[in-house]
């Protein structure tokens, strides 16, 4: 991602993903770092060193996200571009079971997820390049999470917490590409007793979900860390997100693509 020296010194980038780390381990969100790292640069330092803390512990990854696409959800939090961030397996809920994952203040948000099955290493990638790579998509949520108390973030926060992300639930009912038109596609996310709670469609997803998969494509091909065949792309939200309640279940019906469920204990 380049050196931190570029923005925050390497002690405040270490400083920054050790507070971040903590506020996870102690279940207690913390202050937002943006007083020790200043710029994206040395935020996605962070988000790396703390990557890396995963990888030490055998965490698998399985790939990544991408975060602020949808402009609802970029004026919910002030930001004005994308970001993305790393999925790992312990990441990963089933459809309709509780989610197991430590959580501090919990939201969701519907999305398409795009399953490759070739790599997307190429130079200047283009949205013919994600359409063939892709296998299929399916529907998700994800859950979306900040360990900075009271989602008091900017983009650098963000980016340093991994794009604020923390556990997702992929549909299990595959469709290819060649099925749907993503642009077009609506979805809604409706909470236990049935109400829409967040609704929005294909195009509020940088016009076209393939969009977003060719922006992470070239930005991390770019940082040397391209898209793999077998990685799962969540290409971000179709329509605000929605703080959770305990005890709550959350349904995304996303068209043409089927729904999928997260339940919460």
């Amino acid at each position: 991602m380049g050196d931190a020296q570029r923005g925050a010194g390497r002690v405040e980038v270490v400083e920054a993903a050790r507070r971040l780390a903590l506020a996870e381990q102690d279940r207690r969100p913390c202050s937002p770092v943006r007083d020790l790292v200043t710029d994206v640069a040395s935020a996605y330092e962070v988000q790396r060193l703390n990557h890396e803390a995963r990888l030490a512990l055998g965490w698998r990854p399985v790939g990544w996200k991408v975060g602020l696409t949808n402009p609802a959800v970029q004026a919910q939090l002030g930001v004005d571009q994308p970001d993305f961030g790393r999925l790992f397996a312990p990441m990963a809920v089933l459809d309709d079971l509780p989610a197991e994952v430590t959580l501090l203040q919990p939201r969701v948000e519907a999305e398409v997820a795009f399953v490759l099955e070739r790599d997307l290493d190429e130079a200047m990638i283009t949205a013919v390049d994600v359409v063939r790579a892709t296998a299929f998509v399916l529907p998700a949520i994800e859950i979306v999470d900040s360990r900075i108390d009271r989602w008091d973030i900017t983009i650098v926060d963000t980016v340093a917490d991994n794009a604020s992300s923390a556990a997702f639930v992929v549909g299990a009912h595959p469709v290819s590409l060649s099925g749907v038109d993503l642009r077009s596609v609506r979805m809604e996310l409706r909470g236990s007793d049935g109400a829409v709670l967040s609704s929005g469609g294909g195009a509020a997803c940088l016009g076209h979900p393939v969009n977003a998969v060719v922006w992470l494509a070239n930005t991390l091909a770019s940082l040397g860390s391209p898209l793999r065949a077998g990685d799962l792309v969540l290409s971000g939200a179709l329509g605000r997100m929605v703080d959770v309640a305990a005890g709550a279940v959350y349904e995304a019906e996303v068209e043409g693509l089927g729904s999928v469920r997260a339940r919460f204990a």
